[in-house]
């Protein structure tokens, strides 16, 4: 069974979702990376692919994007690294998340085959329109057994919330807030409301939410509405500021994922 897919069966709740951008702060970060959050039991590993022009990146992503593809990283060396992780007994959940035009360029087929040989379990393409996901790739997600996650705003009405659920295989992800990531700082009334908004729909896809969650307390308000969370800009401040210190990446992580889960 698809690790990600038997990570929901499993009822585990408050989720931790990590995400952080390949080869970033150096090129070979990637593989002690990915083995110090296994060490700390992050429940999912969301691996940023480095593209030149992202769409729901806020700064902070970005610019670990662009260091990243200065540093020489592309989707082939990440692939290996993967698998280098892989070989050295990492099982957590893998998702990659990635633009569309980044598998145009690799071609479908390869794309996939490298993503079965390398373990990865689920993606997130967010300017993948749902029409085209349907007509050209979800029979190759189906045959090559990879999750996709689509993501929902405040702002997405409910015929499309609905068709969301339908098309989901990994889990909904519910942006909290209608903007890029990293450009809020905590969690407010409205946003509980839309939380509570899409508890109510009663979806049948398991939901983790992103964008603004940063530290402990809005990790703990996500999970109370959803069946977890998930942080990328704040855990890439920290793994910026802290490696600039001369720290390794297990104190790195270790540390960041105690602060969140206490």
């Amino acid at each position: 069974m698809n690790r990600l897919t038997a990570l929901f069966k499993s009822g585990k709740k408050d989720i931790l979702n990590i995400y952080f951008t390949a080869g970033f702060p150096e090129r070979d970060a990637t593989l002690p990376i990915l083995k110090a959050l296994h060490a700390a039991k992050v429940d999912i590993i969301e691996i940023g692919v480095p593209y030149s022009d992202p769409l729901a990146d806020g700064p902070t992503i970005q610019n670990s994007g662009m260091k990243a593809l200065q540093n020489g990283m592309d989707l082939n060396l990440l692939f290996a690294q993967i698998k280098s992780a892989r070989a050295e007994g990492v099982d957590t959940p893998f998702i990659l998340m990635g633009y569309y035009n980044q598998i145009v360029q690799m071609g479908e087929k390869k794309f996939f085959e490298n993503c079965v040989a390398s373990q990865v379990n689920g993606l997130i393409i967010p300017d993948l329109p749902l029409a085209v996901y349907q007509r050209d790739y979800q029979k190759s997600f189906e045959d090559f057994g990879i999750a996709i996650s689509f993501l929902i705003t405040p702002q997405t009405p409910i015929e499309r919330i609905k068709l969301v659920n339908k098309l989901t295989t990994g889990f909904i992800y519910v942006v909290s807030s209608y903007a890029i990531t990293g450009a809020t700082s905590g969690i407010t009334e409205n946003q509980i409301e839309y939380f509570e908004r899409i508890e109510k729909m009663n979806l049948s896809n398991p939901r983790l939410i992103g964008f603004g969650i940063s530290n402990k307390k809005t990790f703990n308000t996500a999970c109370k509405h959803a069946r977890g969370a998930i942080i990328g800009s704040a855990f890439i401040k920290n793994l910026e500021t802290e490696h600039a210190k001369g720290k390794n990446y297990d104190d790195i992580v270790a540390e960041f994922v105690k602060s969140v889960r206490g």
